[in-house]
């Protein structure tokens, strides 16, 4: 019977040994993901401020070519700066939007993260930045008559 229980005893000291290692793995192929969800995070919210330059430089050429068509009955640019300066600017926010795409390709590619695991950890992020955007600075508002404190000094009750 002893033979027995001392069996059972090692088994469980094995069992629990695997187990412990394998939360372990777990965990830290946990923490990997995580950390490289949120560069990803980061990285889409960058390319979003891209797509918000890029759609503003957009909208400053769709002014400009209608004033001129209105205006001066122009619509040849090919002498005007300010239009290829901003066809230059609109080209080089689009390589930079096309490079973070392919970041975050290669960092889902290498660590096997799925669309769906990327959409939730950014809908995590864009909520956690709109909420940031909120909140105020935690200032301090002093009420102050003229000659009682000077501006930002808490006045004495």
């Amino acid at each position: 019977m002893t033979k027995l229980w001392n069996d059972l005893k090692k088994n469980m000291k094995d069992w629990s040994t695997a187990a412990v290692e394998k939360a372990e793995e777990v965990s830290k192929i946990a923490v990997a993901k995580t950390e490289e969800l949120t560069k990803i995070s980061k990285i889409k919210i960058e390319e979003h401020q891209l797509q918000r330059e890029l759609s503003k430089n957009y909208e400053e050429m769709g002014r400009m070519v209608t004033r001129h068509a209105k205006d001066d009955n122009m619509v040849n640019f090919s002498g005007n700066q300010t239009f290829f300066n901003l066809v230059e600017k609109i080209d080089k926010i689009q390589v930079e939007i096309d490079a973070k795409v392919v970041a975050v390709q290669r960092i889902k590619d290498e660590y096997d993260l799925t669309d769906k695991d990327v959409s939730a950890a950014v809908s995590k992020a864009e909520a956690s930045l709109h909420t940031d955007e909120n909140q105020t600075d935690f200032e301090t508002i002093v009420e102050t008559t003229p000659g009682e404190a000077s501006e930002g000094e808490p006045k004495e009750e």
